[in-house]
């Protein structure tokens, strides 16, 4: 286990992520979530809307045969 601090910038606190535990991407969004006094911050999965789009690649016949 690892420490840090919470520190005050601008008018929200923010964390320092110690370099061990730093996510892979940095160019997507991140949902944080309080659960008592944890902090919970996962990836965003993607919008509605992409899954939509993916499922009209499909042809109209993709599962006429069934599973």
């Amino acid at each position: 286990m690892m420490r840090t601090r919470v520190f005050q910038s601008g008018n929200s606190q923010a964390v320092r992520i110690p370099k061990e535990l730093q996510f892979e991407r940095v160019d997507i969004d991140y949902e944080i979530e309080r659960q008592g006094e944890v902090l919970i911050i996962r990836p965003v999965g993607p919008p509605l809307l992409d899954v939509m789009e993916r499922f009209a690649a499909f042809s109209a016949d993709f599962m006429a045969a069934g599973r």
